[in-house]
This record gives structure tokens, sequence and C-alpha cells, in this order.
């Protein structure tokens, strides 16, 4: 689960990490408020998005105007600003052409920078550990720091059994140029930050920039933090922080049913149990010529209803222009998947060529309830022939 900036900064701030003072805005009245209350004499007027970029943004209907962070000098241009920004569609290289609309603002005190620094903290899958990502390039993506000059970012990974150590800090502010006052600074930083990371079982803890002020302060200028979705319920108060207007529509439908769920951009819709067999489907369709229109993983132990949710939620996107239906049953039933390929299809008057490859626990029987359904439903014995066949028909169809 993602959250937005002021979200983010408003957590670290409670675990001690220092950050700009700012408030959120729904209003271009409310942000002039803000302002005033903040004093100035510089603001900060900041698109609130799930998207990186925003500074490097565009809005729809001013491609040549200025992005979603804005930093003016005095209150009236806080308030013009957010007039401009407010309700109106940001698009950044992270929302892809159809953007995202800016319904909320974050503003924030203006800041003497003097450096900008790159701050992260993820779970290293090759290590199992916390692991803190630093560079001297903040501002950048990281992704190009990493392809570009790798040797510019330092880890350090961080053994569960004895925490966050003052060497594991020290690294760190060595490895960013900090000296004199600014290490103990960055020191404390960090610290808040891996027990904000540990605390509350997040993903992802990303400060960029992480900024160095003329005072020789350590701030976060910019925070970005995810959680992981599995243990949202021991966290009731950052999972009350959702902005559901920020996610896919059909991913929320597949969350209340338990379906693993993304949307992709091509026409053939997956309906597969098990994420590794789900890839390999996609890749397959891929492999003849076709794109998969999304990722959906029904689990190992999903019922008729279940099932039945996640046809009608392919069949739901418009891009859609035929589905493959790949089951293997160990654990789920053969005979169950088919039921509900069935009553879906029949419910929502299935319009698009379907395919559907059986194997496993009960796949005689699964199959006989297929071919007794009286639907157009195209059989296959295996993974490769299934995939021949929905291409096939999809461009037929085209055709």
């Amino acid at each position: 689960m993602n959250i937005h900036e002021y979200q983010a900064k408003d957590l670290l701030r409670g675990y001690g990490v220092a950050v700009p003072r700012g408030g959120v805005a729904f209003t271009p009245e409310e942000a002039e408020s803000v302002a005033r209350e903040l004093g100035g004499p510089v603001w900060v007027v900041k698109s609130q998005i799930h998207a990186g970029g925003r500074g490097a943004g565009r809005f729809q209907d001013n491609p040549n105007g200025k992005g979603g962070v804005r930093v003016v000098k005095s209150v009236e241009e806080v308030a013009a600003n957010a007039a401009e920004m407010l309700n109106h569609v940001l698009l950044t290289k992270q929302t892809g052409p159809a953007g995202k609309e800016v319904k909320r603002l974050y503003i924030e005190e203006g800041a003497d920078i003097k450096r900008e620094l790159y701050l992260g903290m993820l779970i290293d899958r090759a290590t199992g550990r916390v692991t803190i990502i630093a560079s001297t390039e903040g501002g950048m993506e990281i992704e190009e720091v990493a392809h570009n000059t790798p040797e510019k970012i330092v880890k350090v990974a961080v053994d569960p059994a004895t925490g966050i150590q003052g060497y594991h800090t020290r690294k760190v502010a060595f490895a960013l140029g900090l000296e004199g006052k600014q290490v103990g600074a960055a020191a404390k930083f960090i610290q808040a930050a891996y027990k904000a990371f540990t605390d509350l079982d997040c993903a992802i803890v990303e400060i960029n920039p992480l900024i160095v002020t003329g005072s020789g302060d350590i701030l976060a200028l910019d925070a970005k933090m995810s959680f992981d979705d599995n243990a949202l319920f021991r966290h009731k108060d950052v999972a009350s922080l959702r902005d559901e207007a920020e996610e896919d529509p059909a991913e929320i439908e597949a969350a209340k049913h338990d379906l693993n769920y993304v949307k992709l951009d091509g026409n053939i819709g997956c309906m597969v149990n098990g994420a590794g067999l789900a890839m390999a489907t996609m890749d397959i369709i891929k492999l003849y010529g076709a794109e998969p229109a999304n990722f959906l993983d029904v689990g190992g132990g999903a019922t008729k209803e279940r099932v039945t949710a996640a046809f009608k939620l392919i069949l739901s996107d418009s891009a859609v222009e035929g589905i493959l239906v790949n089951i293997f049953g160990g654990i789920m039933r053969c005979d169950v998947i088919a039921e509900g390929v069935v009553a879906a299809a029949r419910e929502v008057h299935l319009h698009v060529p379907l395919v559907v490859r059986l194997e496993g626990t009960n796949v005689d029987l699964g199959k006989k309830i297929l071919a007794d359904s009286g639907l157009p439903i195209l059989s296959a014995d295996n993974l490769d022939d299934a995939a021949k066949k929905i291409v096939a028909a999809v461009k037929k169809e085209a055709a």
C-alpha cells in the first residue's frame, strides 16, 4: 500500500525524522490559509499523487506550463498556483499517458538547499535484510544513478539480530560526504527512519532528496513510504491512510475477493492459479505475438465464487479481446474452476474467445463441465497449445 508524501512525512515526524513544516490543502483557500500559518518568505506547492517525477511533470490541459511542484514567494501565488493544480490531470513519467488528477496539495515552507542527497530503505531479497541505500546524487531517480554511475551508490545491510548500529549510520554518513555535526544529525535521522521502517512493516522508505541546508541541518525534503499489505492488520492507523482514488478500481475490487490482480496494457486476459504459472502464461502469450491484459492469480484454494469474480473482473476491461484460463489443480480442483468459469460466462454473456487449459485434480470432471456447458469454450491440452489457440482466435476475430 502506498501513501501520499504529506502522510509519509507525518509518520516519519512521529519517529523523530526531521522534515520541513507543512500542511495539506484541498482547496485554494485552504492552501492560502496554510501558507499564512507557516509564514514566509518562500513556500512550495506540491501536488499529491501516487507517482514520482511530479516536479518535471506537466498538466494535461497545459503541457507547456509549470509542473506539479512549484516554488512561490507570496501567499497570493500559493492560492493562484493551487487553483491551477487542483482538479487538473498531472502527467509524469510514472503516471502513464492517462495521468492522475490532483485532488490535494501539500503546502510546505521553503528550504535553504545546499546539497541534495538520496536515502532509501528496503528489504533486499538476496540477503533477507533491511538494506540502506544512499547516494550523493539526490534528486535523481535511483535507477538512473545505478545505471549510469553505480559507484555513487552505497548499500548497507542491517542484521536483524543486532538492529541498526552506530557503524551503519557512520558508514552511510561518510559515504554521503557529511562532516562535523552533520554526521551526528544524519545518524539520528537514519536511526529514526529505520525504526519507522521496522515498526510499521514498510516495504520502502525513500527520502529523495535528503537535503543539507545552508545551516548544516539534515531534512527530508520529499518522502515516499509503502507498506506490506500482509501486515496492515497490525496497523489500523496506517491502513486508514489509504487513498483508493489513487488506485485502479479493478485492483480494489480484486482485493475484496482475495485475488492478486494487476492490470496490464495487452488484449488477452489471463486467469491462472499461482504467481509463477501466471508469469509463464504471460510470457508464452508474448512469445506467440500477443500481449497479456493482466496478471491474475486466483490462488491455490479459490472457491467457485472467487473464480466467478475473477472472470468478471477480466471482462470488465474493455481492452480484453480473448481470455486464457490456465489451471494446474494441485490444491485447487479443476471442477471448481470449470464451474466458476461457466457461471461467470453465462452471467456476463461471454462475447470474446475463451481458451481453457486444465490439468490436475478432477481434471476429467472439469473438462466435462466445460464440454457440457454449451458455451463456445476452446479446450487446450497444454500451455503451449492454449497460447497458440487464444492468440489465433483473437487474431481471427480482429480480422
